[in-house]
């Protein structure tokens, strides 16, 4: 059964929004080999809307390296409950919101790799709760905002357990956690 892995950057302080400002800078070799093999062990991405969105007005004009190639080329699955343009970066599926947890359930049951969720919020918070969720990839980078998207939501309450944790020499942190029953 194909894993779904929720990847996220967060502050120190658990703020998750706008991340290319903040995390760019400690993205040393060995947070970038981690990345890299990350991705190459998923052939799907799975992401809400507005992190596809975002994402698709850069990753089509990156390439020319394998780690864009990559990303560029495995199956994107988008939960929308609004319209979306999927041409923008494909290939792309939208699952509508409404029909979230069977569509992933199908998913998992399906032949391939890792699912990753690149971001954090209803998406995730639903999938754990519905066990769907194998894995939270927590990056904590050396960063206090004060302010902005908190890495949680009142909805992500459960148990967790600590599964691997993995220190970078920029001061990144990967905590590894697989939701747990309660």
């Amino acid at each position: 059964m194909r894993r779904i892995i929720a990847s996220t950057y967060a502050t120190l302080d658990g703020y998750i929004d706008n991340p290319h400002e903040w995390s760019l800078r400690f993205n040393d070799e060995g947070a970038q080999k981690y990345s890299f093999e990350l991705t190459l062990g998923a052939d799907a991405l799975l992401l809400g809307r507005v992190t596809y969105e975002g994402m698709a007005q850069a990753w089509p004009n990156m390439g020319g390296n394998p780690f864009a190639d990559h990303v560029n080329s495995v199956a994107k699955y988008v939960v929308a409950s609004e319209p979306v343009d999927v041409a923008l970066w494909g290939p792309a599926t939208v699952v509508p919101g409404g029909e979230l947890v069977e569509a992933v359930d199908r998913l998992k049951q399906q032949d391939g790799a890792d699912i990753l969720i690149w971001g954090s919020g209803r998406l995730t918070d639903e999938l754990a709760a519905a066990g769907l969720l194998d894995e939270y990839r927590i990056w904590i980078y050396p960063v206090i905002k004060g302010h902005g998207q908190p890495l949680f939501r009142p909805e992500s309450t459960g148990p967790v357990q600590l599964t691997a944790t993995v220190t970078f020499d920029s001061g990144v942190v990967v905590l590894t956690y697989r939701p747990s029953a309660s």
